[in-house]
């Protein structure tokens, strides 16, 4: 029997009908993949048939939970089902975490809200969640903030609370993005586990068809607002029906070549030297996140950080960004120290700041929600103080051209595009005044693949056509054999390996490497479809 059948799912907006006649169901102990690019409907489908779209969303057809329509449902008896019955784990953690509350409480309120738990047996449930989604030294960071977490670690958080109520049904929308191929792993593991372990249905919306590949057991492919093909896994990925199914397994087996060609030579532009990084976690107790690392992007050149969740990427990215200080290190642009270290404010030089810009790793939190697109894109242009108003329209036109935006989104605002379309807006609003770096900290992470291929394109232009130096930070190892000139890996603060990206991936020399490279997901699947 289906855990939740959905039937003839209609979805429409103010701005037209955003999905036409979806069905689909998931039984109890089974894993159903859903995927598709950015915009597709993925996500919307799941938010009507559980009752979470707002008012100004018409939704028609029904979704049928043991016998409860829930398009039709009460408020009252949403709120009973929704965290008891049905899990969530949404796409944005950073969004979905309260930033000034404990992660211990958050996940304890998923508890307290369907049923009386006292003190200590609620507490020693919650250690049990940290500790069952991998969450190190739970007993001691359970009463640490969101903040304290790198934005993998918050996605496990995520998937505590999820879990919280052992429920029926977990709804996972993107629960890996961002997050390194280990980890990845390691929360799909997780994920099926539970599964398996509690007869539990599990719903995967995914745009990376090779996640989607290593666990599902029906998938169903949506394009444009409907669903084009389902069916069982293997005869989906082995055997496709639909011509638009075959580009998406085209383009996720198609192999990525490593940088090839002369090393050039380039001029030094930014040099990180000897750079520290801790923070307090509560009390005297301080987190050491980065330890003596050196690191030289050159004029025009891409060079990759990559490594685990928690490993310090992020944190290394916004001081090179100038947006905190180190402990001790310093930070040279174009020869000139511009990051002293110290407890101090960041205090930059505005011609520094125009040429370093910063791509954040989330695109939900990162928008004003309360501004339009155009708002959020003309803002760079204003504080410039240097373009007419017509300039500044004409500007915004190309930028969103070349992200792959049409120009009609400029009246639109962030919660009308999918989390791709927020993202390609970061990315616009990064290059609105033509930086000499842009520290990029998991860009394409939130797009689907052949999105992110678009977007990886459009790096490289930059870098061929305006000589623009890029700091890359990303899980996804494909993406950074693709774009990438040089790569650093990062471990525990520590970078174990460095080099040139062909050489690095082809001979790791370091073990750690190896395991990245090793936990890439689809080999699973594909190496059966080779068989």
């Amino acid at each position: 029997m289906s855990v939740l059948s959905v039937e003839n799912l209609t979805v429409s907006f103010r701005s037209g009908t955003a999905v036409r006649n979806v069905s689909f169901a998931v039984e109890a102990g089974r894993t159903l993949g859903i995927v598709g690019e950015s915009g597709s409907g993925k996500s919307v489908s799941l938010l009507a048939a559980t009752g979470l779209l707002g008012s100004g969303a018409v939704v028609q057809g029904r979704a049928l939970h043991h016998g409860t329509d829930l398009v039709t449902a009460t408020p009252k008896q949403l709120r009973a089902l929704r965290g008891r019955d049905i899990g969530f784990v949404f796409q944005d953690p950073l969004s979905n975490l309260h930033p000034l509350m404990p992660v211990g409480r958050q996940i304890g309120e998923a508890i307290t809200a369907h049923r009386r738990v006292d003190r200590a047996t609620l507490r020693r449930r919650v250690v049990e969640l940290l500790d069952e989604v991998g969450i190190a030294r739970a007993r001691d960071r359970i009463d640490d903030y969101p903040v304290h977490f790198s934005g993998g670690m918050r996605q496990r958080v995520m998937i505590a609370i999820a879990i919280a109520n052992d429920p029926q049904l977990v709804i996972a929308d993107e629960p890996t993005t961002a997050l390194d191929a280990t980890v990845q792993s390691a929360i799909l593991g997780l994920l099926q586990h539970l599964r398996q372990d509690h007869h539990m249905a599990l719903v995967l919306v995914s745009h990376d068809l090779a996640l989607v590949s290593d666990v599902a057991d029906d998938v169903v492919v949506m394009h444009r607002g409907q669903v084009v093909e389902a069916g069982p896994a293997d005869r989906v990925y082995t055997a496709p029906a639909h011509r638009y199914t075959e580009a998406l397994l085209a383009a996720r087996h198609r192999p990525v070549a490593p940088p090839v060609g002369a090393r050039p030579h380039r001029a030094e532009l930014l040099r990180a030297e000897n750079v520290s990084k801790s923070f307090r976690t509560g009390g005297r107790r301080r987190h050491q996140v980065l330890a003596d690392v050196d690191l030289c992007i050159g004029e025009g050149e891409i060079v990759g950080l990559v490594g685990e969740s928690g490993s310090g990427k992020s944190t290394l990215s916004r001081i090179v960004a100038g947006l905190e200080t180190a402990d001790s290190g310093i930070l040279h642009f174009r020869g000139s120290p511009y990051v002293r270290p110290g407890r101090q404010r960041v205090a930059v030089e505005p011609h520094v700041r125009r040429s370093i810009q910063m791509v954040f790793q989330d695109p939900y939190g990162s928008l004003n929600p309360r501004r339009s697109i155009s708002e959020i894109l003309t803002a760079p242009f204003e504080l410039a103080g240097e373009f007419t108003p017509v300039e500044i329209r004409r500007r915004i036109g190309e930028l969103l051209a070349r992200v792959g935006l049409p120009g009609g989104f400029t009246a639109r605002y962030p919660a009308q595009l999918s989390g791709g379309q927020r993202q390609r807006v970061a990315l616009a609003r990064a290059l609105a005044l033509d930086p000499a770096l842009i520290v990029a900290d998991e860009p394409v992470s939130a797009l689907d693949m052949s999105t992110a291929r678009q977007i990886v394109d459009l790096l490289r232009a930059l870098r061929d056509e305006q000589g623009t130096s890029l700091l890359f930070v990303s899980h996804d190892l494909g993406v950074v054999s693709a774009l990438c000139d040089r790569v650093a890996v990062l471990r525990d603060g520590m970078i174990v390996e460095q080099g040139y990206t062909d050489e690095i991936f082809a001979a790791p020399r370091h073990e750690y490497t190896r395991t990245l490279l090793s936990a890439v997901p689809g080999h699973a699947r594909r190496d059966t479809v080779d068989a």
